[in-house]
């Protein structure tokens, strides 16, 4: 694991309820990413993908406030999905 990586775990643990949507963006994001199939290959290409649309070429790296900013966004997101319509 590369050093801002490690960073933004340490971001992300000093944060606890963060922890349920960092898990469950784990599930849909990292683990498909690591398999050696098609699926992981897609999965991959889409992290960088993001990775380039939110850094660009400019050789930056994942930063821990940009992953809790996500993880935030990602609870809010669900928040507004989850109430029921009217």
């Amino acid at each position: 694991m590369t050093p801002r990586a490690l960073a933004a775990v340490g971001a992300v643990i000093m944060r606890p309820t963060l922890w349920p949507v960092a898990l469950r963006q784990s599930r849909r994001l990292v683990l498909p990413a690591l398999l050696p199939t098609s699926r992981g290959a897609a999965a991959r290409d889409y992290l960088r993908f993001r990775l380039t649309t939110q850094y660009g070429a400019s050789g930056r790296s994942l930063q821990g406030r940009d992953v809790v900013n996500y993880l935030q966004w990602c609870r809010a997101m669900g928040s507004i999905g989850a109430r029921p319509h009217r």
